[in-house]
């Protein structure tokens, strides 16, 4: 463990000169946690096709809610094909 400190020392550290990084990775945890709740409700995703859809799914909604967007506003453009002002709203804020 020691090693891999040594090694990582400024991604384990980034988080001191960087004030956007966070210190703990509870954000990651949490975004988990949905998949995991609905791999527990169904008994499992039935395909890796529809795991990858339901995750990529759930990343454009927390990215959308991250960025403050109106989700129904970001679901409607996306079924539009308007994903262009998803994107420009996300790198814009």
């Amino acid at each position: 463990m020691l090693l891999r400190l040594q090694n990582f020392r400024g991604d384990v550290l980034r988080f001191l000169t960087e004030p956007d990084v966070p210190f703990t990775n509870n954000q990651a945890e949490r975004d988990l946690r949905m998949m995991k709740c609905k791999q527990k409700i169904s008994g499992g995703f039935g395909s890796f096709d529809f795991a990858v859809s339901f995750a990529n799914i759930r990343s454009f909604l927390s990215t959308a809610s991250k960025h403050g967007l109106n989700l129904l506003e970001v679901i409607t453009d996306a079924l539009e094909g308007n994903v262009s002002v998803f994107l420009s709203s996300i790198t814009t804020s």
